[in-house]
């Protein structure tokens, strides 16, 4: 069979349901293939939108995401999306078109060193040489991350290596299996455990690609050992669970930070220390579990499997943790935010707390933005993947495609997205494919006719404001054009009326809610 129909029989082999993309000249051998097959295509109207699509699609499903363009402008295009991606350590596998073999490096129409682009931004990036190779190189891609560290893998295919035919008795890919963690080192882990009088746990997001959640629970549950988490790993363990801290950091819980700050063990699951996590820890013995052995710090460190840690961690005799969580419970696991303004228009951390308390138990997409901070603040998370943002890299313009992929990868849940105005009209255009597709995501911006957190930046460093102002069109007519139903409201108490009859709708609708333009928020301590 041809190259093209080769590699979607592969995707279907490994269960891919959608593939999101934007048709150009050089990948139309592989719509070609696309078009007889069980998996759906999502035509997105920007190939940004697709990368961040397949993005949102991976952390709502726990599986890997497909996104596809054409050469040049196309590749060019999902860059933002695979960067994104690539921050945050979401699997991706990315394909891209391009011109034919002999072209390549001519300076001819479209062509472009596409992998130079990528290689940075990628756990790898392939150019496919022949046919043989190609399918080869897409079994590679999806054994790295289905059992090594997770992130996007980039495939270019030249035009005419996509309509060249797979030698069937070619060899196929190796399969790779986990690696095993080292007996010395979890013997290491184990008495460091035993002699702990006040550990802490520290969950990333490598929880749940691990598909570790039960295992972790069980784990801290089993020894009483509080857990705190990452950004992106919050609601591994019920916030409202009695040994869930919260989130460590920056904008991190006080019995979080109090707890990595004082711990005399941290256990250290699926995550990196980046510089926002590290703001919450003191000098603790650190055990230190990942599968990218890069990112690797502490005392134990261990490059393996998250979930197969946690299963050679039973049977272990460890120390009562019952003072230290007495001692933990003094100090507060909820942010105290004040909400009950009533101007009009309303105050942005009103309207956010009016639309989480209206969503109840959906999932939230959180764009960039001053309202990202109130989401963070004032959101609850209970189930993981329910609170979906770009902490590595926070682009604007994130929410709208990828809340198109939360919606498709869980059909039965409510997907809640909260935008600026000024990321909202970064992807604006994506609206076309809710529509389209008849998906049921509220959508809700917080108009403030203006780029809030740089406006707030400037007021407090540098001389004025300059360029900030948004002279935005009426977004509910934007609405009505994509056949979407829409209201605009400005005043507490509406919002929250607003959201749930909406929610009951069950079906696209936008709030445009108009909120106090002066309103800033708490900012961080670090230089902008």
């Amino acid at each position: 069979m041809r190259c093209a129909d080769a590699l979607i029989k592969i995707l279907e082999s490994n269960g891919v349901k959608f593939i999101f993309g934007h048709p150009g000249e050089q990948i139309l051998p592989f719509y070609d293939a696309l078009r007889s097959s069980k998996i759906k295509h999502v035509l997105m109207r920007h190939e940004q939108g697709a990368v961040h699509a397949a993005d949102g699609y991976a952390r709502v499903s726990g599986e890997f995401g497909v996104c596809v363009s054409t050469a040049g402008p196309g590749a060019l295009n999902l860059v933002m999306g695979v960067a994104t991606a690539f921050k945050d350590s979401i699997p991706l596998i990315v394909i891209t078109g391009d011109v034919e073999t002999d072209l390549k490096g001519t300076n001819v129409f479209q062509d472009i060193d596409i992998e130079s682009v990528f290689r940075p931004i990628t756990l790898e990036t392939f150019h496919i040489e022949d046919p043989d190779d190609g399918t080869l190189k897409l079994k590679k891609a999806i054994e790295m991350i289905k059992h090594g560290k997770t992130g996007p893998v980039h495939l270019n295919f030249p035009k005419d290596v996509l309509n060249a035919y797979v030698d069937t008795s070619a060899p196929t890919a190796e399969n790779v299996e986990d690696k095993d963690i080292s007996l010395t080192d979890v013997d290491d882990a184990i008495k460091l455990m035993e002699m702990s009088e006040r550990p802490l746990i520290l969950a990333g997001t490598g929880i749940i690609w691990a598909h570790a959640v039960d295992e972790l629970r069980d784990f801290s549950l089993n020894y009483n050992i509080p857990v705190a988490t990452t950004y992106s790993a919050r609601g591994v363990l019920p916030e409202d669970h009695p040994l869930c801290l919260g989130m460590i950091g920056l904008r991190g819980t006080t019995a979080a930070n109090f707890a990595g700050k004082n711990c005399d063990l941290l256990i250290a699951l699926g995550c990196r220390f980046s510089e926002r996590t590290v703001l919450g820890i003191g000098d603790p013995e650190i055990i230190h579990v990942n599968l990218d052995s890069e990112v690797l710090e502490g005392n134990v460190k261990i490059q393996g499997n998250v979930g197969q840690f946690l299963d050679k961690m039973k049977g272990i005799t460890v120390k009562n943790t019952g003072k230290w969580l007495q001692e933990l419970d003094n100090h507060k696991r909820t942010y105290e935010i004040k909400t009950n303004y009533n101007d009009i228009p309303v105050k942005p951390q009103r309207a956010v707390k009016e639309i989480l308390d209206a969503s109840n138990d959906s999932t939230i997409i959180s764009d960039a933005g001053t309202h990202t901070t109130w989401v963070t603040l004032l959101k609850k998370v209970t189930r993981p993947s329910s609170l979906l943002f770009s902490g590595g890299f926070g682009p604007m313009g994130y929410g709208l495609p990828a809340a198109i992929g939360a919606s498709l990868a869980d059909p039965a849940e409510r997907v809640v997205l909260v935008v600026g105005d000024g990321g909202f009209q970064m992807t604006l255009q994506e609206l076309a494919v809710i529509a389209q597709e008849n998906l049921p995501i509220l959508i809700c911006i917080i108009n403030n006719c203006c780029l809030g957190i740089i406006k707030q930046w400037q007021d407090m460093h540098y001389r004025e404001r300059y360029e900030v102002e948004l002279e935005n069109p009426d977004f509910c007519e934007i609405a009505d054009a994509y056949r979407i139903k829409s209201k605009r409201v400005n005043a507490p108490g509406e919002i929250f009326d607003a959201v749930k009859n909406a929610l009951d709708l069950n079906e696209p609708y936008l709030i445009d809610i108009m909120v106090d333009t002066e309103e800033g928020i708490i900012l961080p301590k670090v230089k902008p």
